[in-house]
């Protein structure tokens, strides 16, 4: 089996979808947890104004609807959290996603000051944070939120995880890859949007360029800039699809040294070397 064939595998991509069974499937599954967990009572995530969590988001507020609709009380909900550090530069696309998810409650809890005070303790620990390592600090500070008001409303969170992004390890350990259930897992870049476009999203929110806009010295850095390789190869990629050789490095590359996100934390018993 080539590394290709073993990454796909691994992260469960299927070359072409049934876009209203794949809906059905991330539907389907949120409910399932919620039943089979009587401690829960509804979802947490935070939108950030780009596709994965609008699609999330959406898939969220569906299964609470339904679940809703099919014990006949308003039992379940879903939480969305605007997260902002100080004013977000696309925060029109965030409000016009919250517009279209329609969740029960949105909170927005602005992490400026405490993702400050984190790093200023640090500073002041003699300890000096880079650009890059404040951006992970601002991924979990928001992952920190939603756990808190998720614990205060008896629910869980949701990550927006998936294929395209997996691969390449590009998340924040423990921080947006910290989540209770990742609904689109499995899916790659262009199946999202098809997903979205189904769900009569709005253009916009799926066909702007995707940025993590976590690091000051480049705002809005494009995820395809960071990555060196597009999500189309990384798509392609990841159907079975031949890519250039130099695409197909570089995203291997990525997939090599980003393993240990994948992985539960270590223990003895874990064949690590391998």
């Amino acid at each position: 089996m080539t590394l290709q064939q073993e990454i796909i595998k691994e992260l469960r991509v299927l070359p072409t979808i049934d876009v209203q069974e794949e809906i059905r499937k991330s539907i389907d599954f949120l409910k399932e947890y919620a039943r089979h967990y009587s401690f829960v009572k509804g979802f947490v995530l935070g939108i950030s104004g780009g596709q994965d969590s609008t699609l999330t988001g959406k898939l969220a507020q569906l299964a609470v609807d339904e679940l809703n609709a099919e014990v006949g009380e308003a039992k379940y909900s879903f939480w969305a959290v605007r997260l902002p550090y100080g004013v977000q530069a696309d925060e029109k696309d965030c409000q016009d996603a919250i517009d279209y998810i329609k969740p029960t409650k949105t909170y927005t809890v602005n992490i400026k000051d405490a993702v400050d005070a984190s790093i200023q303790a640090l500073v002041n620990a003699g300890i000096k944070v880079s650009d890059f390592v404040k951006g992970n600090e601002k991924a979990r500070e928001r992952m920190k939120v939603q756990y808190s008001i998720a614990a205060m409303n008896n629910a869980v969170v949701l990550g927006t995880d998936h294929a395209a992004e997996a691969i390449t390890g590009f998340y924040t350990k423990f921080g947006d890859g910290g989540a209770d259930l990742m609904p689109i897992f499995r899916l790659n870049k262009h199946q999202g949007k098809q997903l979205l476009a189904a769900l009569d999203c709005p253009e916009h929110l799926y066909l702007k360029i995707p940025t993590a806009d976590l690091e000051e010295n480049r705002p809005s850095l494009p995820d395809e800039a960071a990555l060196g390789v597009t999500y189309d190869q990384i798509d392609d990629y990841l159907e079975g699809k031949e890519i250039p050789d130099g695409a197909r490095k570089t995203l291997e590359g990525h997939y090599l040294r980003s393993q240990h996100k994948r992985h539960m934390p270590i223990t003895i018993f874990d064949d690590f070397w391998k």
